[in-house]
């Protein structure tokens, strides 16, 4: 796995904490907390962006948000666990990793 996937890994990871912290901050430290972690998920975003295609990109980013999301909110807030929810959380698992085994990472040549 290469840079670029890492930072796209560590950038929907942020995700969840900034999209958990819309619901759940109470305060200013975790208003701030929230703040970061949506400049460095949008950071981190932008950044792969230049190595590997925007779409697979945006769709990595937003299924790891979503998935993670759900899994956040069930195993730290409470929220309900049900066979279905798994079932849909494991398909866009597999779909997240599809996309990444049949997107090539070559680097993009400098236009001249």
């Amino acid at each position: 796995m290469n840079r670029s996937w890492l930072l796209l890994l560590a950038a929907g990871l942020c995700e969840v904490g900034w999209v958990s912290g819309l619901k759940h901050a109470s305060n200013a430290g975790e208003w701030a907390l929230t703040a970061l972690g949506i400049v460095l998920s949008f950071a981190g975003l932008l950044r792969a962006t230049r190595d590997l295609p925007v779409g697979t990109v945006y769709a990595v980013f937003t299924g790891i948000g979503a998935a993670g999301t759900v899994l956040a909110e069930s195993l730290f807030f409470g929220a309900e666990w049900n066979a279905i929810k798994l079932v849909l959380i494991a398909v866009l698992i597999v779909g997240i990793g599809g996309l990444k085994m049949t997107t090539d990472a070559k680097p993009k040549e400098a236009s001249e």
